[in-house]
């Protein structure tokens, strides 16, 4: 398996729009949440099954660019990849292409496993080692 890339199409809908008409920024963050969601079924794994044995993977880390605005009835596409990701933390890649295929967003989110009483963090290759042998082998390759 090599560099795996999640799609995922979502319609704007109104209420996602802001009073100029086009997608409120913060939509964004949620459709890379739901890009994110997609990827790791894609690999065989779920986070609310996550969640259920007490592992938590909060955001430490955004970054979101904007390129060209999304408005109510279009089509987007999230594009969704593992950037970098170290047996601890990992960084998820984001585009939100509109229906031309040209970049509306992109952006990243870095994550890190805690244990849900504690927040300590735990790393994601002890705890779910089948998950750490998928994230290696789907994580973006860095060329050398």
């Amino acid at each position: 398996m090599s560099h795996v890339v999640a799609h995922t199409n979502i319609e704007v809908r109104y209420a996602e729009t802001d009073q100029m008409g086009v997608v409120h920024h913060s939509n964004y963050i949620i459709w890379m949440e739901v890009g994110r969601t997609q990827l790791m079924k894609d690999l065989g794994f779920s986070y609310a099954e996550m969640e259920k044995s007490g592992v938590l993977a909060p955001i430490i880390d955004v970054h979101v660019s904007y390129k060209k605005p999304l408005t109510y009835g279009e089509e987007a596409t999230i594009q969704t990849w593992i950037e970098e990701y170290d047996g601890f933390k990992v960084v998820y890649g984001y585009v939100v292409l509109n229906k031309d295929g040209e970049i509306a967003v992109s952006g990243t989110t870095a994550h890190v496993c805690v244990k849900k009483e504690t927040f300590r963090p735990v790393r994601l290759s002890k705890i779910f080692p089948d998950w750490h042998d998928a994230y290696e082998r789907a994580k973006k390759k860095k060329d050398h």
